[in-house]
């Protein structure tokens, strides 16, 4: 049973700090690269516990365990975690230093692996619990591992080059824009871990991490604008040696850790707080060099897409939203017969964008959601989770593709037949639509950040007392993460990483306010939309405002055309006229009238 092999599992691990004369360890959702989502061969937390979040961290002592959580997974957390192994607990109200405070005593030596936390986690952890008398302690290789026994390799895939004509600029051109970095900020090198940095830098792609077109690998770029890929040597192939050129040197992955240490004695070395893992930084110490941590040189660069870039992404949506259009005619003729579950859906619209044969990936798992099932907004399904679509009632799909012009992330909520939803369904569905209307036709000046716009999207669901526990936009990445800073829309407040980032005419993010109500229904319309530049006569300084990118009917039998304005009402007819007149030449016959209709004049 699977509660015998977590509880086996639980205790085969709590033999091994033992032996190792450990009373703890802490089990993050993470890798070597501080990636969002990760290989199987990292998801040591999900094997040890069972949970299947993308955010979340496990603590064991020898006589306690504890899992922590935020408050997208309080309901998924006690559905797929034994709580009789595992104590379950919500941050940020509830901390892991306090935790450890309550079961530890003093003197209690606490380890981490080095390799899969930052130095400013592993700081601030150390100023909690040093009161208490507990010891932070790096472990030498990761304890899960030494009983993980059938643990996935990594993945073997080769690495493969992404060409110039869809990333718009020369690898030898961001390499030297790095180097020019480096002067200026006074650093020899910079070490950069993040694996879509290192994909976009050195125009590269692989297919190591599921929806997110990566590479495993490392690179140290220097100031004279020379690189080295550290990568394991089956995934280099002659070609990808011969478009990496002579200035990239191609080393083994294996050897990452001793060119820290052992190669760059007395060198000034650049490391990002937020991607460069305790583990990097103790090498560098160790073999005499110095670092200082500043944000990755590529992040900004890579937010910042180029026209090239711009249209292959606008090219990208045009190929998704054909897809997601055919699916959704055939969810409103399927689903309202009781056949269609969330898993049967979510299969049914990959197949439609398999249709394509320019997709390459789902950008992330669909989130399929019937009933209130959508009021979870990061619900991932599975078969132990699956349940029917039910007719007469509200279903909410979040899903996108992977396309080597762009990456494409969309939320439609639609009505099921037969009948009609409620009046409060539509009231909420309508708030929705209000607060990414304005935020589709907002402008503002240079300079603005993200998080200045988030009250544009929720102020007509607080003037009815409700509100969204998420934020309203993140950046998305040009084939590559769907889920890319360092830009962000969402409340200033509360630690939101990306916030008080100035958005600049070239960056992607997503639109996507919602509403919940627990156990009933949710509600989210997301589209992404671009940066650009704003030209209004007689402005004093630079306006910039969004192009919508994303074009899919919205379902016209939630919107409560009462509730809209004149301009809400001509926003969504000239949407709808976007649509229609994008999407037709890739629709035909029943699906071409579908479009037709749902894109008619409110």
């Amino acid at each position: 049973m699977l509660m015998q092999t977590r509880e086996a599992r639980l205790a085969a691990l709590r033999e091994e700090l033992k032996r190792r004369g450990l009373d703890g360890f802490i089990i993050p959702i993470s890798d070597e690269h501080m990636s969002e989502y990760v290989g199987d061969y990292a998801q040591r937390l999900g094997w040890l516990t069972g949970f299947g979040g993308s955010a979340g961290f496990a603590a064991v002592t020898l006589d306690h365990a504890a899992i922590f959580v935020d408050g997208r997974y309080t309901v998924q957390v006690r559905e797929q975690v034994d709580g009789t192994l595992f104590d379950y607990k919500s941050v940020p109200a509830e901390s892991l230093a306090g935790w450890l405070a309550e079961v530890c005593a003093a003197g209690a030596k606490i380890a981490y692996d080095p390799w899969l936390h930052t130095w400013k986690w592993v700081e601030a952890l150390e100023r909690a619990v040093e009161p208490q008398g507990i010891t932070l302690v790096p472990a030498a290789s990761n304890p899960i591992d030494a009983v993980w026994a059938d643990r996935p390799a990594p993945s073997p895939a080769v690495a493969t080059p992404h060409a110039e004509a869809l990333a718009g600029r020369s690898s030898a051109e961001k390499r030297a824009a790095v180097a020019d970095w480096l002067a200026k900020e006074g650093h020899d090198a910079v070490v950069i871990p993040a694996l879509d940095s290192i994909a976009w830098l050195l125009n590269i792609r692989g297919s190591d991490v599921a929806h997110t077109p990566v590479a495993l690998s490392y690179v140290i770029a220097h100031k004279d604008g020379r690189a080295e890929l550290f990568i394991a040597p089956e995934k280099v192939t002659p070609e990808l040696t011969r478009h990496l050129g002579n200035a990239v040197t191609v080393r083994d992955r294996a050897a990452f850790e001793g060119a820290l240490t052992g190669e760059l004695a007395g060198k000034t070395i650049a490391l990002d707080p937020d991607f460069a893992v305790v583990g990097i930084a103790q090498a560098l110490r160790s073999g005499g060099a110095k670092f200082a941590f500043k944000q990755d040189p590529t992040i900004l660069a890579k937010a910042v897409k180029n026209p090239i870039e711009q249209q292959g992404h606008r090219d990208a949506q045009a190929r998704d939203g054909a897809a997601v259009s055919k699916f959704l005619r055939w969810l409103e003729v399927e689903a309202p017969k009781g056949g269609v579950d969330e898993l049967s859906a979510a299969a049914r619209l990959q197949a439609f964008r398999e249709e394509d044969a320019g997709l390459r990936d789902l950008s992330f798992d669909t989130i399929s959601a019937a009933a209130g099932h959508a009021a979870l907004p990061h619900y991932k399904v599975d078969e132990d989770s699956n349940i029917p679509i039910p007719p007469s009632s509200i279903y909410l799909v979040d899903s996108g593709g992977q396309y080597p012009g762009g990456t494409t992330d969309i939320t439609r909520t639609v009505w099921v037949g037969p009948g009609e939803p409620t009046q409060e369904m539509r009231d909420r569905n309508t708030r929705v639509l209000k607060g990414h209307i304005q935020i589709a036709r907002a402008v503002f000046p240079q300079g603005t950040a993200g998080g200045q716009l988030d009250v544009l999207a929720r102020q007509y669901l607080w003037e009815a007392g409700v509100d969204y526990a998420h934020g309203t936009g993140h950046g998305v990445g040009s084939f590559l993460a769907v889920h890319e800073g360092p830009q962000r829309i969402a409340k200033p407040s509360g630690g939101q990483a990306g916030t008080g980032q100035e958005l600049f005419a070239g960056m992607i993010i997503s639109n996507e306010p919602g509403y919940y109500k627990q156990g009933a229904f949710g509600i989210r319309i997301e589209n992404l939309v671009l940066v650009e530049e704003r030209a209004i006569a007689g402005a004093e300084g630079r306006y910039l405002g969004f192009e919508t990118l994303t074009f899919v009917p919205l379902d016209r039998k939630l919107i409560d055309k009462a509730l809209l304005t004149a301009e809400e009402i001509a926003w969504v007819d000239g949407y709808h006229a976007q649509v229609r007149e994008l999407l037709a030449p890739h629709l035909a016959g029943e699906d071409l009238a579908w479009l037709e209709r749902e894109t008619g004049a409110l």
